[in-house]
């Protein structure tokens, strides 16, 4: 760093993503990427869109806002659309946490939370996850601070059932929970309806994974209408045109193409059940994953080893140096060919360390 980085992030420790090296093709199974590519709809959209990018995009996404609302089924004015859900996540603490006001997550979620505090200069506390690696709402309730629970939780993928999650918001309405929904759509029932009942709930969630798009950066947050303003008074204090044309566009046409969006869930989630079942045969153990990962361990080799041999093999999965859980991997469900692949290459691992 230079010498004239301020005080104030010179012991920032950024997020770390999950490696993207070019110096060979390798079956990207560590990021979490839908194996599916976007929509035909959805290309088509961006591609005329493309066409009048000398224009700034529609600060208000107006159209696609209007349209995320009907697939979630609440108002427009109850829905911002944002730069991935990074974003709105990045809102979230700049509007809701302070000195005053912690952050209160698990220990083991997504990176990026502690990041987000640390950025925006707020204290947090980090709440162990269980020895099964489970959130506990008992561990939320009584507690002053803004919750952040990303359910499914990564990169356990176990998630709670929406009871649990009503519980937390329910307990202290004097405080926003935010419930990070990245991976909802894999066989996880959403917070978005407990919003009208709630209104210091924030649901957020994105096209990267069951929309396949996770190069456009798109995602969206919903809340109560007396909510969402604070992150539109935060957006246009930052970047009023945070969604581009063409990512607009391709997000119209993924809402659009329903059909395509379904079948490519349902087909994850098979191809997650017979992964899970042929590992299960080889001796791994794993959570009870309802995201688009395996989050997998075994008694013969340990996580590093194993992602490290799998590298080698031409394949990548996700490792944590985390000691709680540094025996597992990560592994994203990919298409049954790649996933087929991965699980022949561990057979083959699996009779070499014998």
């Amino acid at each position: 760093m230079s010498k004239f980085l301020i005080d104030k992030y010179s012991a920032l420790k950024p997020y770390t993503p999950g490696e993207q090296p070019r110096e060979r093709k390798y079956i990207k199974l560590n990021t979490n990427e839908s194996p599916f590519p976007p929509s035909r709809c959805a290309q088509r959209l961006a591609a005329r869109e493309a066409r009048r990018l000398y224009l700034y995009p529609d600060p208000n996404v107006t159209a696609l806002t209007s349209l995320m609302a009907e697939e979630l089924g609440v108002s427009a004015d109850e829905v911002i659309m944002t730069n991935g859900s990074d974003e709105v996540l990045n809102f979230a603490f700049m509007a809701f946490c302070d000195e005053n006001r912690e952050a209160l997550f698990p220990d083991i979620t997504y990176g990026f939370y502690r990041v987000f505090a640390a950025l925006s200069g707020v204290p947090y506390t980090e709440i162990p996850l269980g020895d099964d690696l489970t959130v506990s709402p008992d561990d939320y309730i009584g507690r002053r601070g803004t919750v952040f629970i990303a359910n499914p939780n990564a990169p356990t993928g176990i998630a709670l059932p929406l009871s649990e999650i009503e519980r937390i918001v329910a307990s202290d309405p004097g405080r926003v929970v935010v419930v990070d929904e990245a991976y909802v759509d894999f066989g996880t029932e959403s917070a978005v309806s407990l919003i009208k009942k709630y209104d210091n709930l924030l649901v957020t969630g994105t096209f990267s994974k069951s929309r396949s798009m996770a190069g456009a950066r798109l995602g969206y947050g919903v809340g109560s209408a007396e909510l969402i303003p604070d992150l539109v008074r935060i957006k246009y204090s930052t970047n009023p045109y945070n969604v581009n044309r063409m990512t607009a566009a391709a997000g119209l046409g993924a809402l659009l193409d329903r059909k395509y969006f379904k079948c490519n869930c349902k087909k994850i989630i098979e191809n997650r059940e017979w992964t899970a079942s042929e590992l299960s045969a080889l001796g791994f153990e794993m959570t009870p994953t309802r995201a688009n990962f395996l989050f997998v361990k075994s008694d013969k080799i340990s996580g590093k080893e194993l992602y490290l041999a799998l590298r080698r093999e031409g394949i990548l999965v996700r490792h944590f140096d985390s000691p709680r859980i540094s025996d597992y991997v990560r592994i994203t469900v990919g298409s049954k060919k790649q996933m087929q692949i991965l699980v022949d290459k561990i057979k083959n691992l699996s009779e070499m360390t014998k």
